[in-house]
């Protein structure tokens, strides 16, 4: 039984064993296939992270409560229950809690966080969160003297840099794994990696560096549609060579392109960011919705997405605010986009026309109900948010059928801008980036790109022109920074930042 009087060193170590029985089976599972646990060298280490993983948690649980009794408790039940949560989606995604990850989760809205509820997650919840809360909040600490203190803390931090130096042969591994390692233990992995995301979100975004003005070079009415996909991967598109029929319209469509092409990240900000801006650049460019909007170019916004850059254009519209205009149950889905949208382009009184649709159609782990039912052509499908529960077959089959609903979607946007003739037109789809269906027992997206499989960043660009417009270049691999320069080059916008090399177009 539980003592409720114990001692502060006590509670320190069992706060520690606790947490590591509780949420650290992933690190060290990570550990022992990545080392040669046969080997004595193998061994010492397994054996040296433990005791590290142990005594660290315990000295900070310890130093903590003997700075401010209410102040730890109120910290350890926020670490066990955020643990709780953290460990469920390492177990049930195989994701990684890294700054990326961070950023995925402080994008995230109530409707995409509500679709990862599951009774397995109320469990984790309950079990590894609200039950240790609760015997934390009732029991009674007893602090130690100062002299004590001193003397535990000396002790504790002399162990661990006498394991630390003892491994000295190890540091290169640890180096080399140190992006994954340093996602899994908790708390600390979503401590240290929320305070590196803002650290980096306050340096990037003080201010929009602005680019150099451009200039309208002709009169000729022109619209280019950029429609931003969501977890497109490129290998489950027909048009790729997939031996499922997932493009059904596209592929009988004239004048028609589609290009290798990678992704700069596995997460949606960092990949739209990518898409909107002239280089990949960690610094905060003015992206192109916000440059052409400036320099007098017609800009549109629809979105039934989010984790964009800051927007600053007059017409941005989101699910809310294109939902009057839109009749039918496709406005339940993203369709909802193409509301009126071609009576939008023949109101502009501009001549050069962006419209930029930031689609949802194939983002997880909800993926059987990001399209109509008609659209269902592969059956079975899966319908559990916990996809590891489902076959492949079920999961590939909801996802196909995502790409099944983006082809039907992409062929309306097409066939709207066949019907204006006094315009050049061209549709540019391009993905934010891709996704794990259970490959390597990964799912979903967020694994850091320079680890990340292929399926996470390899991406579909489609291309299609109007008849008469402009031709397209026999590209080879592509990539998202390619967006920005080759709408330039359709709208002949001249500009001191255009890239030739970087257009896809003649």
């Amino acid at each position: 039984m539980l003592k409720n009087n114990v001692k502060i060193t006590h509670f320190a170590l069992l706060m520690s064993f606790l947490n590591f029985l509780f949420f650290h089976f992933p690190f060290f599972s990570y550990v022992v296939k990545n080392v040669d646990y046969k080997s004595f060298n193998g061994v010492f280490l397994i054996i040296s992270l433990i005791i590290v993983v142990l005594v660290v948690n315990a000295l900070i649980f310890y130093l903590i409560c003997s700075l401010s009794r209410y102040v730890g408790k109120f910290l350890l039940v926020l670490f066990f229950i955020i643990s709780a949560v953290a460990v469920y989606f390492i177990n049930t995604y195989g994701v990684l809690i890294d700054k990326s990850m961070i950023g995925n989760i402080l994008n995230t809205n109530y409707a995409e966080s509500s679709s990862f509820f599951s009774i397995k997650l109320i469990i984790y919840l309950v079990v590894f969160g609200v039950l240790p809360s609760i015997y934390i909040i009732k029991v009674k600490i007893i602090n130690e003297t100062w002299k004590r203190f001193g003397i535990t803390s000396s002790l504790t931090l002399l162990l661990i840099l006498t394991l630390v130096f003892a491994n000295a042969s190890n540091w290169l591994w640890i180096d080399k794994n140190a992006k994954v390692i340093g996602a899994l233990p908790m708390p600390w992995s979503y401590v240290a990696n929320t305070y590196l995301f803002y650290k980096d979100k306050f340096k990037s975004n003080e201010k929009e560096i602005l680019l150099p003005d451009a200039t309208i070079k002709d009169n000729q009415k022109s619209v280019v549609v950029l429609v931003i996909g969501e977890s497109a991967r490129s290998q489950n598109f027909s048009l790729y060579g997939y031996k499922k029929n997932t493009n059904p319209l596209l592929s009988k469509m004239d004048n028609l392109f589609h290009f290798d092409a990678t992704s700069c990240a596995t997460y949606t900000t960092a990949g739209v960011k990518c898409i909107l801006e002239h280089t990949n650049t960690d610094k905060l460019y003015e992206i192109l919705p916000n440059y052409l909007y400036r320099n007098n170019v017609e800009v549109i916004w629809r979105t039934t997405n989010w984790g964009e850059p800051p927007v600053h254009i007059k017409n941005y519209q989101n699910r809310e605010a294109l939902m009057p205009n839109c009749k039918g149950e496709g406005c339940n889905y993203d369709e909802i986009l193409l509301a009126g949208l071609k009576d939008q382009i023949l109101a502009s009184k501009k001549n050069k026309i962006l419209i930029v649709l930031h689609t949802s159609t194939s983002h997880g782990p909800t993926y059987s109900k990001k399209y109509p039912p008609q659209f269902e052509t592969f059956k079975p499908v899966c319908n559990s948010v916990e996809l590891g529960n489902c076959s492949q077959t079920e999961l590939i089959n909801a996802y196909d059928n995502t790409i099944v609903y983006t082809d039907y979607i992409l062929s309306k946007v097409i066939e709207d801008l066949k019907q204006l003739n006094e315009y050049k037109s061209t549709m540019i789809f391009v993905s934010d980036h891709g996704e794990s269906l259970g490959e390597k027992n990964l799912y979903m997206h967020g694994v850091p790109i320079s680890i990340a499989p292929k399926e996470q960043y390899e991406i579909p660009f489609i291309v299609w022109v109007s008849n008469g417009s402009k031709q397209v270049k026999a590209n080879k691999v592509l990539s998202q920074n390619n967006v920005f320069h080759s709408v330039l080059n359709f709208l002949n916008i001249q500009s001191p930042i255009y890239d030739e090399g970087m257009s896809i177009y003649k």
